[in-house]
């Protein structure tokens, strides 16, 4: 047996979009072998459970057996699912089932039901860091309404609560800030519409959505970025951000399972409320797609 990465949340994690059946009932077999498929592309692990996992609306034997789903298609090593959960015990509940399961990390939102203040959000940190498993933070302002600020990160690492940090705020001036307040917490990308800035800036990893449909062009963008090959970085990223930037958008989730749906994979429909794009959305997005495709990104 292979000893454990030290730092298994770095290199290419997808957020992984979960395949549904006609009836909207998860389809764990296509899920495991979409998991497999990522890896074989390049990918280096998945995450489970995130926001374009659609963790929100999924039972909690669900969302348990989502997890043992992608350990047994790859190996915990690389599996950091999200254990976001609107009260402390049930995130570290969460932190534990997939520390049981065999994952080596855990990706944890702040609390979400409210906007908590910085006290709360410590104390939601340190309970869950109590499961025994590196924490990475999520800082998605945009859509909890809570910012982890680059001297709040340092501050929860500076305790010991959290080993990285996955950066949505879309502000990449903070990837220096926080260099310089925590030179030892690893930045990952966490918005696809920002990759090469912030791969630029130091990032150590990038928790990613677009390679759910493209995962060899994109795995390839990134890794040309964090070595500084900004040749073929910059042409990539300029092919690939028309699809980067739904990345960003209310509607990701339905964008990305479209891209997979026109690549041939198997993207399909969403749990309500989500509901079907927009055909102008979709015409959008239609054509991105069949023109990366038509550059043999896919």
């Amino acid at each position: 047996m292979s000893a454990p990465h030290p730092h298994p949340w770095r290199g290419v994690l997808v957020a992984t979009a979960l395949p549904l059946r006609d009836d909207l009932s998860v389809d764990h077999d296509r899920y495991a072998e979409h998991c497999a498929w990522l890896v074989a592309n390049g990918c280096d692990g998945v995450v489970p459970n995130g926001s374009l996992g659609e963790y929100q609306v999924l039972t909690p034997e669900e969302r348990a057996k989502v997890v043992a789903t992608a350990v047994a298609a790859i190996g915990g090593a690389r599996v950091m699912p999200g254990v976001a959960a609107y009260g402390s015990a049930e995130a570290r509940r969460w932190a534990e089932q997939a520390r049981d399961a065999g994952c080596a990390a855990v990706m944890l939102l702040p609390p979400n039901a409210y906007r908590a203040d910085e006290r709360s959000v410590l104390a939601h940190y340190a309970e869950v860091a109590k499961a025994g498993v590196p924490v990475v933070a999520y800082n998605n302002p945009v859509d909890t309404k809570v910012d982890l600020v680059p001297e709040f990160l340092a501050k929860l690492h500076g305790e010991g609560f959290i080993h990285a940090v996955k950066e949505f705020s879309g502000d990449v001036r903070r990837a220096y800030q926080l260099a310089e307040l925590a030179p030892e917490l690893d930045l990952l990308i966490g918005a696809d519409d920002v990759l090469l800035e912030l791969a630029i800036a130091g990032a150590k990893g990038w928790v990613a959505g677009y390679p759910n449909a493209l995962p060899a062009a994109t795995v390839e963008l990134y890794r040309a970025a964090v070595r500084g090959d900004l040749d073929t970085a910059r042409q990539l990223y300029a092919q690939l951000h028309p699809l980067l930037r739904w990345d960003s958008r209310v509607e990701f989730v339905q964008a990305i399972k479209l891209s997979m749906d026109i690549v041939g994979r198997h993207g399909g429909a969403c749990r309500p409320p989500r509901v079907p794009l927009l055909p102008e959305q979709e015409a959008v997005i239609r054509a991105a797609t069949e023109k990366a495709v038509a550059a043999g990104l896919a």
